[in-house]
């Protein structure tokens, strides 16, 4: 540990250098993956906005608990089955994982499909069962 505190006094600048892409990558990162919300904002967009649910996990997650109402596309079969989800191009979609890192990838593709209003529910659905928010099975 010393060895290392003296390496990093010694070489600030590489270290000062190191943090700053660390910093700027995981910036451009969750630039890419798109807005998040909370479980509570979820559910505002859910009543308020109608808004539309879309779960990726695979058929075994979901058949563990879902969003109700919430419409199932893997994200394997998402550029397959995407003309499913035509009509809430113009409403809110949230995307929805397990942990909530998938739906990145899957707001990117909504996105350059075309739909305007695509976020994602930060802590997928883990966060969700946390918050005791409803969910059927």
């Amino acid at each position: 540990m010393e060895r290392l505190i003296e390496f990093a006094i010694q070489h600030y600048y590489l270290v000062g250098a190191w943090v700053l892409t660390l910093v700027l990558l995981l910036a451009a990162e969750k630039r890419k993956s798109g807005k998040s919300v909370t479980p509570a904002e979820a559910t505002r967009l859910i009543n308020k906005e109608s808004g539309a649910v879309l779960d990726i996990r695979t058929r075994k997650e979901w058949d563990t608990g879902h969003i109700t109402g919430a419409h199932h596309i893997p994200l394997a079969d998402l550029d397959r089955r995407l003309n499913e989800l035509d009509k809430f191009k113009n409403k809110p979609v949230i995307v929805v994982c397990n942990l909530g890192q998938a739906a990145g990838t899957a707001t990117k593709k909504l996105k350059a499909a075309g739909y305007e209003q695509v976020v994602r529910l930060s802590g997928g659905m883990t966060e969700w069962k946390n918050q005791n928010m409803p969910i059927v099975k």
